[in-house]
């Protein structure tokens, strides 16, 4: 099992990797609206935040060698379910093939974010 770091999406902030790879899958940890450099969270609304996540999920993709399109998997955490419209807005620009996806509305994401993602890959 091969650990996946790259200083172009936040250093976790706990006891895991930002993704491991094993017989040919990723499997990222899930992440929210963290500012690479800074740590620190990015934007207020659904969307500001989603393109957040996104762009940080792209580069742990891309460090471990792999690309949007090989995306089997989504699980998608929204702590306001009435945001769904507008999170899928800015998630449908990025995953184009339409992966298989759950979406579920929970109470509370760490550092106040209002959005979580995480994907498995092929490479």
């Amino acid at each position: 099992m091969d650990k996946i770091y790259t200083d172009k999406a936040p250093a976790a902030v706990g006891p895991y990797s930002q993704a491991v790879v094993i017989n040919g899958m990723v499997y990222t940890s899930g992440q929210i609206a963290l500012n690479p450099a800074t740590g620190e969270l990015v934007g207020e609304t659904i969307e500001e935040q989603t393109e957040q996540v996104m762009k940080n999920l792209m580069a742990i993709l891309e460090a471990a060698g792999t690309k949007p399109e090989n995306v089997v998997k989504t699980l998608c955490f929204l702590t306001d379910i009435n945001d769904f419209a507008a999170f899928n807005e800015v998630y449908a620009k990025y995953f184009t093939e339409k992966p298989a996806r759950s979406c579920v509305g929970i109470q509370a994401l760490p550092k106040g974010a209002i959005c979580e993602v995480e994907v498995i890959a092929t490479i």
